[in-house]
């Protein structure tokens, strides 16, 4: 049965954490860094993820990140991953950008959210310095901040794959009015070949029961930017070939579950970070199991066997939940 949210809603003490990500880790690939995460309770693993946040606490990013805090202690989360569009409405001007501190030091002060936020790319932060939310320059001022174009994170029972999918969407190119930062990503065909590449060795070569991975931009949506082409063509071949259990995006601000009806892929949106309700809903052939066109985010629970994941609304409401299990059992 879907879950269907389709109505809009009228809204009117930092702790340090100590942060185990290895800064000087292997490197599977020239595109496609290492990290390892090690985690405070063995054998499982909690996480919040959240997109299209940064207004500065309006749109209500402020509930939705007090929500977050709420969640994230209830569940002990191990860290926080950002789907992109960071912030908006052009990334950053640079690393003394107030909007940093304005709508991520400020605006997720519960104690429960200081851990780890390993962030991606989205289509606005392209408009602005690409290279600032990228500099080492913010993990100084915000421990929490890790972001990256494309790399991997080792969560011991899970691994991580991160994907930077704006360079994948042509019009982007053909946009010049808005001043995308396309340096050391230029030119276009050779940045993504070199990532398919490097993140089909990096899946062929894990190991990991659980294989998930995140990109900003959607390959299955019902909402109103729909399917990503170029993710359906180019990317999507490669996670169904190396056994992907979730792929995790923003874009759309909405929160959305998708079951895949030609593999055991999921395909879950997190991008109610902020702004929503576009009033945009277009079915496609795969099953729906939640459309929710609002503000929230999204938990992942996890240990070697099993997987959870729920999403919440901008009061704490549990608007859906699903699960899947694997047998670990060997063979005969």
């Amino acid at each position: 049965m879907v879950n269907f949210y389709f109505k809009a809603v009228a809204m009117a003490s930092v702790l340090v954490a100590v942060i185990s990500i290895d800064l000087f880790s292997s490197q599977t690939s020239a595109e496609l860094q290492r990290f390892e995460h090690s985690l405070k309770n063995v054998g499982s693993l909690s996480l919040l993820v959240i997109g299209d946040w940064g207004r500065k606490g309006e749109f209500n990013q402020s509930l939705v990140g007090s929500q977050m805090g709420k969640v994230g202690e209830k569940l002990d989360i191990d860290f926080v991953i950002s789907t992109g569009d960071n912030f908006y409405d052009s990334g950053l001007t640079g690393v003394d950008d107030k909007a940093f501190e304005e709508s991520f030091t400020n605006i997720y002060t519960a104690r429960s959210l200081q851990k780890q936020w390993y962030s991606v790319l989205g289509n606005h932060d392209y408009r602005g310095d690409v290279q600032a939310q990228l500099s080492p320059v913010l993990r100084q001022m915000d421990h929490r901040w890790f972001c990256m174009r494309s790399f991997i994170v080792d969560a011991e029972i899970a691994e991580f794959f991160f994907v930077d999918t704006t360079p994948f969407v042509k019009s982007y190119w053909n946009e010049p009015w808005k001043n995308n930062d396309w340096r050391d990503v230029s030119p276009r065909q050779n940045y993504i070949s070199n990532l398919l590449k490097d993140l089909d060795m990096a899946l062929r070569e894990s190991t990991a029961t659980w294989k998930f991975v995140i990109g900003h931009h959607a390959i299955r949506s019902v909402s109103i930017h729909g399917d990503t082409v170029e993710l359906v063509d180019e990317l999507l071949p490669i996670l169904k070939a190396n056994g992907v259990d979730l792929y995790m995006n923003g874009h759309d601000h909405c929160l959305e579950h998708i079951s895949s009806s030609d593999s055991p892929i999921q395909y879950l949106t997190s991008g109610g970070g902020s702004k929503a309700w576009r009033g945009v809903y277009t079915p496609n052939s795969d099953k729906l199991r939640l459309f929710y066109d609002g503000q929230g985010f999204m938990s992942i629970e996890l240990t070697k066997k099993e997987v959870k994941v729920g999403f919440y609304d901008i009061f704490g409401h549990h608007l859906h939940q699903w699960g899947m299990t694997k047998d670990l059992s060997p063979s005969i």
